[in-house]
């Protein structure tokens, strides 16, 4: 690691936490510890549970407050003099930053409070206002309570004021502007808008760029599928964003799933003899699927240190390759003066069933699928008895299928919605037929060598999505015929279309499963054509729900109510 020589000029911070107003709503005993405590300025939160003692939790100890245990009347004394609870159940204080959040019991009945203390920090931009100048998207990064709510107010601040652009804030629970209709200070011209429920962000996030012409938009808790699409649609615009998500590093990011697509997702690649040896690497490798959504990515690793890397696409590419991956430690001192530190880490992976470090070169499905092959090819073949039903046509139903390089989740899906007879089996010397992913199966000779040792036929799907996998199956039960009854009316799951048009079916899937069945409440879909639209409506009636289109073009979008 190289020091540089040059650093930002100073800038000490202000701090405003409105604690008195917090203050106010503790029984008269609290707040007389709380006063008299000498750490009071670096308060983190106060906790209350019935029949505990109260806490108050500093960055270095945890303290009890009075020798009394709370009451419901305590409890009661305090939810009377905070704002009204959302789904989330958070609430808070009008005029500040603080946030109230509830433990209920199994009769909904609040039995805990944690009151956390929110503090507007000006100051804490110094460290990367450089790259908030540039107009490129910036994700935020860092454990809970690292201070990524309170650098995101102050961004959007900065942004509004300084820089005047016209910045919409996606307030989900009210934490970066504060309870009430009136935003706090601390944001400056920046302005605000409330999400009633959480699982509706996505959908406000979409409305604020097709109502309010932002140039910058700002959102805290990036945390589902349906909020990463929107994030894209959004950068996709031209719009400026400024968001924070779950997980401490970009390892961690290019790892989830859910969240992968933030940081352009990865895809697995089989590569030609030439290009693996040219590469140094395993035949099979990950790659970077898609452009970034966010452009710069900060690790906020402590308060005063974070780690800034300026091209998330770059990034990226060389930690999936085991390349080395270079960014910036910038750390403030209490003056408010940034140094800077290159950085050079090299980029492995832990492997928790290993409890080693390999490098991102070879999935881990893979090398397991390797020692699988050799197993069924030259070891001794587990006893099994297949459980068999005669078919229509005479056939021998279920088929056990085993899958290589398809998701098991949506491979079950499949099977589940359209009640097809297949049995996924973990062991191949058990399955009737392989179901691959073409570009996993393509130069696989070990798979091609036991499908001809076992007689065992591979069916190739070629991509993973509901609608290939739905076709490969059918094929290879001999359902494929358009004549059948059962053809006509799942002919959506069988349509092979354009990418945009299996996205679009992916994002009325995850909604209708995600939220509109299991929480019974309704869903607004991004904006889409008619065609694709038709597409979405006759997915929705496969689930027996209804669904409505609304708006005009081109933001006429799909709204999708619960049974």
């Amino acid at each position: 690691m190289a020091l540089m020589q040059d650093k930002i000029p100073s800038h000490r911070m202000q701090i405003t936490d409105d604690l008195d107003k917090l203050l106010k709503i503790f029984p008269p005993e609290i707040r007389s510890a709380i006063d008299e405590h000498p750490q009071q300025n670096s308060l983190i939160e106060v906790v209350m549970d019935l029949g505990r003692l109260p806490e108050a939790r500093f960055p270095q100890e945890v303290c009890y407050l009075g020798n009394e245990p709370v009451s419901k009347t305590d409890l009661h004394n305090c939810i009377q003099q905070v704002g009204s609870f959302s789904s989330d159940n958070r609430a808070g204080i009008g005029s500040t930053l603080h946030r109230i959040s509830a433990i209920r019991n199994r009769t909904g009945e609040i039995i805990g409070l944690t009151c956390r203390i929110g503090r507007a920090v000006f100051g804490t931009i110094v460290m990367i206002r450089d790259l908030v100048e540039t107009g490129g998207s910036i994700l935020l990064l860092g454990r809970p309570g690292v201070g990524k709510t309170t650098a995101l107010r102050e961004i959007a601040r900065v942004l509004a004021d300084d820089l005047h652009k016209r910045v919409v804030i996606i307030d989900t629970g009210n934490e970066i502007a504060g309870d009430g209709d009136i935003p706090h200070p601390a944001i400056g011209r920046a302005r605000r808008m409330q999400v009633a429920r959480p699982e509706l962000q996505h959908q406000v996030m979409i409305e604020a760029v097709e109502n309010h012409m932002p140039e910058v938009i700002v959102i805290d808790e990036i945390g589902t599928e349906l909020e990463a699409l929107a994030a894209r649609t959004i950068a996709e615009r031209g719009v400026q964003l400024v968001g924070t998500a779950h997980g401490n590093r970009i390892d961690n990011l290019i790892k989830n799933p859910t969240l992968s697509d933030l940081v352009g997702g990865i895809q697995a690649v089989i590569l030609g003899d030439e290009e693996a040896r040219r590469r140094g690497s395993q035949k099979t490798v990950l790659e970077r699927k898609a452009p970034p959504t966010f452009a710069m990515a900060v690790e906020m690793l402590e308060r005063q240190q974070w780690v800034v890397h300026k091209d998330v696409a770059k990034t990226v590419d060389n930690l999936l390759r085991g390349k080395d991956s270079f960014s910036e430690i910038r750390t403030v001192s209490d003056d408010g003066e940034v140094s800077i530190a290159k950085k050079t880490a090299p980029s492995k992976s832990y492997d928790q069933s290993e409890g080693t470090e390999r490098s991102f070169g070879l999935p881990a499905v893979d090398q397991d699928f390797e020692e699988m092959l050799n197993k069924a090819l030259y070891g001794q073949e587990e006893s099994f008895q297949k459980v068999r039903t005669p078919g229509p046509n005479g056939e021998e139903w279920p088929v056990y299928v085993y899958s290589y390089g398809i998701s098991r989740s949506q491979l079950e899906q499949v099977i589940d919605v359209l009640n097809l007879p297949v049995v996924v089996t973990k062991e191949m010397n058990n399955a009737d037929a392989i179901l691959a992913l073409r570009s996993h199966a393509k130069n696989n000779s070990k798979l091609r060598q036991m499908s001809i040792t076992r007689q065992v036929p591979i069916h190739g799907v070629k991509s993973n999505t509901i609608t290939h996998i739905a076709s490969a199956l059918k094929r290879l039960l001999g359902m494929d015929d358009p004549k059948t009854p059962e053809e006509i009316d799942l002919r959506l799951f069988a349509y092979t279309g354009s990418d945009d048009e299996i996205e679009a079916l992916e994002e009325a899937r995850l909604a209708v499963e995600q939220i509109v069945i299991p929480k019974g409440q309704p869903v607004e879909l991004l904006p889409r054509s008619p065609k694709i639209r038709k597409m979405q409506h006759e997915l929705v009636e496969h689930y027996r729900l209804h669904s409505d289109s609304f708006g005009s073009d081109p933001n006429r979008r799909l709204r999708i109510y619960p049974a």
